[in-house]
């Protein structure tokens, strides 16, 4: 192939690849001087693109093509190299920013599913508890008896420390932490998934863990089994329950774009209202996995209950503040 059949082939692909370099250094330049951003030229597949000019450059110089064309093409390469590497460490970045400051943010302007989501969760969790105290064979009404005496028998202050506060090797502590993971975040993916039935099975599944969970701290509250349920939840509940609230605001985010899509179609709130529920179910699926491993390797722990109670304390206020403080200079200078 000749050299100028050759630059016609693959001309038009060349100047959109350096277009969408040129775009990619200026809009970091303009990040940092806080610019408004210029406008995005057509996307293209970066990496796939950038084989695809390796390539070019290849079989230029094995073709001994002139020295201007070998220059442009190596110049591209180098670019491109570049724009990939930066791309990598964004990556990260964005990870780290998510967490840092876009996670809490969201869940902020997302207040009043989370608000829905709490309320038909933790209503009816507490109100199991108070009613089990006022009569006790309510348990009886959401668990079977078996369960039941499964239940009496894992938090029985005589035997607990055999069953559950036992001193563990590292292996038993790992299947533990991979079966607490596996546990969470299906009751997440539930909560979230559910919404696709226009809200019904979120509405469901959250209101059946609030009374599940509350039925169980109820009847073993109302036994006296304080320390033993009570020291055992309440440090990995911090993030939890937490995340069972925010996977269930997730799914209400799709029930919005089916019940309320506004001017747009159905499928295209869904998409949009899509794309945030993804969003906080990565915050809730961390968060589920941050409580297994708390579960796993500190709640199972042999230790006075007294400092539980303090370590549990503190990782409640560290959830609170954590989605009441984090994020707030981004949205205020995007005010």
């Amino acid at each position: 192939m000749k050299q100028s059949q050759f630059i016609e082939k693959y001309e038009q692909q060349w100047q959109a690849f350096e277009q969408w370099l040129d775009y990619q250094e200026l809009s970091r330049s303009q990040k940092k001087s806080k610019k408004n951003p210029v406008e995005a030229p057509k996307e293209i597949d970066l990496p796939n693109v950038y084989r695809q000019i390796c390539h070019h450059y290849s079989l230029a110089s094995s073709r001994l093509y002139s020295p201007v064309l070998l220059q442009r093409l190596n110049r591209l390469v180098t670019r491109g190299h570049q724009s990939l590497y930066s791309s990598h460490t964004n990556f990260w970045h964005h990870i780290k920013h998510f967490f840092a400051a876009g996670f809490p943010a969201l869940i902020r302007k997302e207040w009043r599913l989370v608000a829905w989501a709490s309320a038909l969760f933790y209503v009816p969790f507490f109100a199991m508890i108070i009613a089990i105290q006022i009569q006790p064979d309510l348990v009886y009404s959401v668990m079977d008896g078996d369960n039941v005496r499964q239940l009496e028998s894992m938090y029985d202050p005589d035997s607990f420390l055999h069953k559950i506060g036992r001193e563990r090797d590292s292996d038993s502590d790992l299947y533990m932490f991979g079966f607490y993971i596996k546990n969470n975040t299906g009751i997440g993916f539930r909560n979230f998934a559910g919404g696709l039935l226009f809200g019904i099975g979120t509405l469901f599944f959250l209101a059946f863990n609030g009374l599940m969970i509350g039925a169980a701290a109820g009847h073993l509250t109302q036994l006296g089994f304080l320390d033993t349920f009570w020291g055992f939840v309440l440090g990995h509940g911090a993030f939890e329950l937490t995340a069972i609230v925010i996977s269930g605001a997730a799914g209400l985010k799709l029930t919005m774009a089916l019940i309320k899509p506004g001017r747009k179609s159905r499928v295209r709130a869904l998409i949009d209202n899509g794309k945030i529920a993804v969003q906080i179910m990565y915050g809730a699926a961390t968060m589920f996995i941050i409580a297994a491993f708390i579960e796993a390797f500190w709640s199972s722990t042999v230790m006075p209950v007294m400092i539980k109670y303090v370590v549990a304390f503190l990782l409640w206020s560290l959830v609170f503040a954590y989605f009441w403080l984090l994020g707030r200079e981004k949205v205020n200078h995007a005010a």
